[in-house]
């Protein structure tokens, strides 16, 4: 059981309320394969594939702008039976509906794996990270937030929040083999309807800094995380690169210390 599983039920409640409510809801599936969701998008999805910088006048729809709202967040369990793989919830307009809108813009992605653990949050949250990966999709800010925008020449194409959807599934599971199921929810209704996913989110960022900072106690540093959505801002990013170093070194002394052990038939110890 994931210390996040509890909340998987609490955002399908959050869901049901806001289409109780009245707002628009649609659903939309991908398929399970990478190679399959790639080949049916009408977009490019894959490193380097952004196309840059989208200007405001080559923007067909701006998402989630200080002024708009904006929520994103990720969570994880190793129990892949309590998601639908493959599931893409909108709540509200879609993006070919909203040419020249600002559109407030809740984003959460929930994976699922029998092999993800706390040793595997750390390059879940890296994954977030796909501001160079899909065509026409331009991340201005991460970190608890996204502002984003998409071109006009992509939504020409038919970008549309299934398409974004699925190539974030697409990415997540290329740089992550252990996720063996995974679904996304947008949520573009109201920056109103957006405060009950905040304070989800202010729940989950916090298991998720207590998570980093164990997974860097178990390691030997006892550091204090504050950043656990987006290392590229974190004001101690070089602290932890030079951390990161020394361990990787580390392990390949240890690898190189084994593989002369057992060359000449000691036995190698550590300490």
């Amino acid at each position: 059981m994931s210390i996040f599983d509890s909340y998987f039920e609490k955002l399908s409640r959050y869901v049901e309320e806001l289409r109780g409510g009245g707002r628009q809801v649609g659903e939309f599936n991908c398929p399970s394969a990478v190679a399959e969701i790639i080949a049916g998008l009408p977009i490019r999805v894959g490193p380097s594939n952004s196309g840059g910088v989208i200007l405001r006048s080559d923007t067909f729809t701006e998402l989630g702008s200080p002024d708009a709202g904006s929520v994103a967040f990720m969570l994880w369990t190793d129990d892949p039976s309590l998601l639908q793989d493959g599931r893409i919830t909108l709540v509200g307009p879609d993006i070919l509906q909203s040419e020249g809108a600002s559109l407030p813009f809740g984003q959460v992605l929930m994976i699922g794996g029998k092999d993800l653990t706390a040793e595997k949050h750390g390059e879940l949250q890296r994954s977030q990270h796909v501001g160079d990966q899909i065509e026409g999709y331009m991340i201005k800010s991460v970190s608890q937030r996204t502002w984003s925008r998409v071109s006009r020449e992509a939504a020409a194409k038919g970008f549309d929040f299934e398409a974004l959807g699925s190539a974030l599934v697409a990415v997540f599971k290329s740089a992550v083999p252990e996720i063996e199921s995974m679904e996304v929810l947008f949520v573009t209704s109201s920056k109103d309807d957006l405060e009950p996913l905040q304070g989800i989110a202010e729940q989950v960022q916090e298991i998720s800094t207590n998570i980093v900072k164990d997974t860097w106690k178990a390691k030997g540093y006892d550091i204090e995380c504050f950043s656990a959505y987006d290392c590229d801002s974190c004001p101690d990013r070089v602290v932890c690169d030079d951390i990161k170093g020394i361990i990787k070194v580390r392990k390949k002394t240890k690898k190189a210390k084994g593989d002369n052990g057992s060359q000449g038939g000691e036995e190698v110890t550590n300490g």
